[in-house]
């Protein structure tokens, strides 16, 4: 039987209701930036998360791509000079805080990990600059694990849809691991990363053109 939603009172939130959303969005999804990257390593994938913070895929994907080509492991980062990697990072936001930050990662990895990146959540936000967000997307799209990591996209497209009635990111990843089957979680990101930053747009949404908007609670309010 499909699991009702606790955060919503009016409108039960069922597995079918969710499954449906997801297969009108995979219809026309476009990859997100670490489904472009996939093929690379967990360690590369783990600092182009970090340099992705506060920048847009069209600048991070094409930096980290000529990034790796020189600096392929956390050897190459821990042995590189900061005026280097500030100069390598040129271009992204915040690039000259990202290029210490890097290299201090590195150099953890390769102390405490032996040079590979840890598989738990606990090990990972142990990392300097590693968040829940960035945790859960490595667990998700490096190491194929079940988790759902909530960034601005995911927490307000659920908050639109009627899913979760949350505040914060942090409420809406739990509130999601309640509604949401396990073995969908790795869909949550993916799906809604991809769909707000084509569609749902966080001041003007594209309701009009959504192919969601029929099971959207937002986007039926706008239509009518």
């Amino acid at each position: 039987m499909p699991r009702p939603s606790p955060t919503s009172k009016n409108k039960m939130i069922t597995t079918t209701k969710i499954n449906k959303v997801f297969s009108l969005l995979e219809l026309s999804h476009q990859p997100t930036m670490l489904e472009q990257l996939q093929g690379h390593t967990p360690f590369q994938l783990l600092v182009a998360t970090l340099l992705s913070s506060r920048t847009k895929d069209t600048t991070t994907i094409p930096l980290v791509k000529k990034l790796f080509q020189q600096y392929k492991t956390p050897e190459y980062f821990s042995r590189a000079t900061i005026k280097d990697l500030e100069k390598a990072l040129y271009g992204i936001g915040f690039y000259r805080v990202k290029a210490r930050q890097v290299r201090k990662l590195a150099g953890i990895i390769l102390k405490e990990y032996g040079g590979n990146v840890p598989t738990t959540f606990e090990q990972l936000t142990f990392l300097p600059g590693v968040g829940r967000k960035t945790a859960n997307c490595i667990l998700n799209y490096a190491f194929q694990q079940p988790a759902i990591a909530v960034d601005v996209h995911v927490h307000r497209i659920s908050n639109r849809l009627g899913w979760v009635k949350t505040t914060t990111p942090e409420e809406t990843e739990e509130e999601l691991k309640k509604i949401v089957p396990k073995q969908l979680w790795s869909k949550v990101n993916m799906l809604l990363v991809d769909h707000g930053q084509r569609i749902c747009l966080p001041r003007k949404p594209r309701c009009g053109v959504c192919p969601v908007r029929k099971e959207c609670e937002f986007g039926r309010e706008v239509l009518n």
